[in-house]
């Protein structure tokens, strides 16, 4: 990947239009189609709702982007529960691509962008295969990949990037969060040396790529960011996840068996615990799990009713102990 990022708050969005103005500056600019997913999320900003398959997100804004289609999502509860890893079935969803592909002519498409893991929307872990499938077929079809790495991006996986766990490379990879910390707002967009080159090929007093935001290169930002990056390097945290991690996944699974819980799943370090939603009333018994862990002293993240978990780089075997006989509890209590 190229090492030139650009600072962005809304990075899918830039994401989305490198990969339609590359084509373009390539003399393709018949490719203007985008490829999301079901449940994906990646921002709230048109390009990003309109990729994105949150239908929450989605439902208040008309008709968003034109010229765009979606794979289904990966989930498949019956087949995958209490999974550790990667899951064993699935990976037929992924050939979805190649439907889409025939429907819309490959001419007409510019990219598929997908989150490795699926995050905000409940811990969606990609098949045995799916990603490096997606890979092939983008690939034979000349359509760009990008995934949004915002939530496994830097040491998540216990890997650098999602890319370096799944060993597989995509032409874009949007970042944030872990970059800086997760506490001052940056993004940053890296692109392929093709793609960067690809810009670079025009008259040395010309704008290669008109894009740019309000805050873009915020000086503060930018000091939180290397110093974010130092602090991996001095402490290992882009790695410390991979000795952690089976440590997490024997705790998270000690749940099963616990009240209302329906499935476990974990990769890294990130992890879900779904309930069995109260009929009626969907959402309801997570969201009383997550002011019963409140009250308790810690914060969980809820996303429909499930409890997703992405602890510190930093945490230590007790704390994951401490996190894990917290959240029993809370199973316990909550009807």
């Amino acid at each position: 990947m190229c090492c030139s990022p650009i600072r962005v708050l809304s990075r899918s969005e830039t994401a989305l239009k490198v990969a339609l103005a590359y084509h373009r500056v390539k003399g393709d600019g018949s490719r203007f189609r985008l490829i999301g997913r079901e449940r994906g999320y990646h921002g709230v900003n048109f390009g990003g709702i309109s990729v994105g398959g949150i239908v929450t997100n989605r439902k208040m804004f008309g008709t968003l982007l034109t010229g765009v289609d979606h794979l289904p999502h990966t989930h498949n509860l019956a087949k995958n529960a209490f999974t550790k890893g990667e899951p064993e079935h699935g990976l037929d969803t992924a050939d979805e691509l190649e439907r889409i592909v025939t429907l819309h002519d490959a001419s007409t498409i510019a990219a598929v962008i997908v989150e490795p893991v699926a995050g905000s929307t409940g811990v969606l872990i990609p098949p045995k295969g799916y990603l490096q499938r997606l890979r092939d077929i983008t690939k034979k079809h000349g359509i760009l990949l990008i995934f949004d790495e915002v939530i496994t991006g830097f040491g998540r996986l216990g890997t650098p990037f999602a890319a370096d766990y799944f060993g597989v490379t995509p032409d874009i990879m949007v970042t944030a969060k872990g970059l800086t910390n997760g506490i001052i707002p940056m993004g940053a967009v890296l692109v392929s040396p093709e793609i960067h080159d690809a810009f670079m090929g025009g008259p040395e007093h010309v704008i290669e790529f008109f894009h740019g935001y309000t805050y873009s290169g915020n000086p503060v930002a930018s000091a939180a960011a290397l110093a974010t990056l130092e602090t991996y390097k001095q402490e290992d945290l882009l790695t410390r996840g991979a000795e952690l991690a089976p440590y997490f996944a024997d705790a998270l699974h000690s749940l099963k068996g616990e009240p209302h819980v329906i499935d476990i799943r974990n990769i890294g370090m990130v992890g879900a615990i779904e309930l069995d939603p109260i009929a009626g009333s969907p959402t309801k018994r997570a969201f009383s799990a997550f002011l019963a862990a409140y009250e308790s002293g810690f914060l969980i993240r809820t996303t429909g009713d499930i409890i997703a978990l992405s602890p510190p780089l930093i945490i230590s075997k007790g704390q994951i102990d401490e996190l894990i006989d917290g959240i029993r509890t809370v199973l316990r209590g909550i009807a």
